[in-house]
């Protein structure tokens, strides 16, 4: 899922001492938890679809009001790990995620969908913290020569998370499936119902929530061996300015594109593969499946992560080459039929694997004292899986999913662009205010 390699910290951070691998290992284990949490949200949309009857547009709410948090919290957090610092800021994500996920029991016992979308929401926010906390410590937690290691192997990690939940939590959730059709029930008998069948949701996040405070306690009391809160503030003023540099801008607006797209069809694949033009198999069946989706994109970053360490393509180049697969991929799953349709969707995933990354790391390319500040507006423009989705599912609801497919393959055609247009290494931000060029 997305995941900023640097996440919003300050300019002067400093590595921290050498850092035994069992304290390395219990930050890693951070991105193999917000990865299955936000991968779970494939999950609940076709549960609360049916529950609630819900169109595509209204069941993607589910993403608008997960993904929002980052526009609004991602900025504020910085500043709040910065005075707190990480293993604080740490603590206070997590309880907050616990928080989010408590608040599942009020959303079943009033089957209050309104609810659900709340606890999303401040679900999200912990998740948002947490990010900022957890990637810039990871890189700082040893020399910087290594660093770039530490953060590929805990992308992999998060790229796990997004494998191994959603195949659990379609077992515990969309196993629970009930034979009634809730479009026979009405009034008491409907809203009984719903509370019933919405309560499995809230027993599962009830657990994460015991586990999101067992985590914290243990990150509360090593918090001191994470390093001291920093002795300035960053500030975010003047960062919009710095969208005027293109390469930033334009991969600004490709991280908007990418995770809007990688969420759209994480949001659609359950219910593409049981139709039975596709797959033809159940919810159940189906949410399992998602598991290749997001594994698909762990293998592709091990791949990815070669091929550019051994130099054998450039970022830009090997950017360009996966978005056009993506947007190939979508084609076949538009057009044709039965598992070649199916599982050329699923296919998507590999092609996935390497972008956020890439994007990432081509726009802050130069910036030098102004990464932060670059890193900011990217973690900001996350929030493209609360809009994108939602546009898909206009698509779907006036026309059909198949035909929905065309958003993502928009997204997945101008993020091709980007990368051949960062194809080659960026002039710095000195060099270009130096010659009064910006590139």
């Amino acid at each position: 899922m997305a995941n900023a390699p640097l996440g919003n910290t300050t300019s002067n951070a400093k590595p921290l001492p050498a850092a035994p691998f069992a304290l390395v290992a219990a930050v890693v284990a951070l991105f193999f938890i917000w990865g299955g949490l936000t991968s779970l949200n494939d999950i609940i949309i076709p549960k609360l679809k049916g529950l609630f009857q819900l169109s595509f547009t209204e069941a993607m709410l589910i993403q608008f009001a997960f993904f929002t948090a980052y526009a609004f919290v991602s900025v504020p957090a910085g500043t709040v790990v910065a005075r707190l610092g990480y293993g604080k800021g740490i603590v206070l994500g997590l309880a907050i995620m616990a928080v989010g996920c408590l608040l599942f029991i009020p959303a079943a016992n009033t089957a209050t969908y309104a609810i659900f979308l709340g606890a999303l929401f401040i679900l999200a926010s912990g998740i948002t913290i947490l990010q900022v906390a957890a990637n810039p410590l990871i890189a700082n937690l040893g020399s910087p020569e290594t660093s770039h290691g530490r953060l590929t192997f805990a992308q992999a990690f998060n790229s796990l998370g997004t494998t191994i939940f959603p195949y659990v939590g379609s077992a515990l959730i969309l196993g629970s499936i009930s034979d009634v059709d809730p479009s026979s029930l009405s009034g008491e008998a409907l809203i009984a119902f719903q509370k019933v069948e919405a309560a499995v949701i809230s027993k599962a996040y009830i657990g994460l929530a015991a586990a999101m405070i067992v985590i914290a306690l243990f990150f509360w009391f090593i918090r001191k061996r994470l390093g001291e809160p920093s002795t300035t503030t960053p500030s975010m003023g003047g960062s919009f300015g710095l969208l005027r540099r293109p390469r930033l801008g334009f991969g600004v607006a490709s991280i908007f594109l990418y995770v809007g797209a990688e969420v759209t069809i994480g949001s659609f694949i359950v219910n593409f593969l049981t139709q039975s033009a596709i797959l033809g198999i159940d919810e159940q069946g189906a949410g399992k499946l998602v598991a290749l989706y997001w594994g698909g994109a762990m293998v592709g970053r091990l791949i990815g992560s070669l091929l550019m360490l051994w130099r054998v393509i450039s970022p830009g180049k090997l950017l360009s080459l996966v978005a056009i697969g993506a947007v190939i991929l979508l084609a076949v799953a538009g057009t044709a039929s039965g598992p070649t349709a199916g599982y050329a969707l699923l296919a998507i995933g590999l092609m996935n694997s390497i972008m956020f990354p890439t994007i990432f790391s081509l726009a802050v390319e130069g910036l030098g004292d102004k990464t932060p500040q670059g890193s900011g507006l990217l973690c900001m423009a996350i929030v493209g899986g609360a809009l994108v989705p939602l546009l898909g599912g206009k698509v779907a609801d006036i026309s059909s999913i198949a035909v929905a497919l065309i958003v993502p393959a928009v997204c997945y055609g101008l993020i091709g662009l980007y990368g051949w247009s960062a194809r080659k290494a960026a002039v710095s931000l000195e060099e270009a205010d130096a010659a009064k060029v910006i590139q």
